[in-house]
């Protein structure tokens, strides 16, 4: 349930999210002209979340960032609202 509560969170950003139904991992389209570690500093920086720079996967992962469903419900649910509060 957690990686269903963070891929909502994520697309109420306005992001394009992959996965999460059946792995516990979701995977995040950045935003138009955003590396993955561009992605990862300004979450990291704005939301006091960390994420996973998709470039740490290789080139295939660049332009993308990965988020963990591994973690308590509320947290899961505080990832969600922070990400919305980002202004991309």
């Amino acid at each position: 349930s957690n990686a269903a509560i963070l891929r909502k969170g994520a697309k109420k950003a306005g992001l394009k999210v992959f996965g999460g139904e059946n792995a516990p991992y979701i995977w995040v389209r950045t935003p138009k002209g955003v590396t993955s570690w561009d992605a990862f500093d300004k979450i990291l920086n704005g939301a006091n979340v960390v994420i996973t720079p998709g470039s740490g996967f290789g080139s295939k992962g660049e332009g993308f960032f990965r988020i963990s469903s591994f973690n308590s419900r509320a947290n899961a649910e505080e990832v969600a609202r922070r990400l919305q509060e980002l202004r991309w």
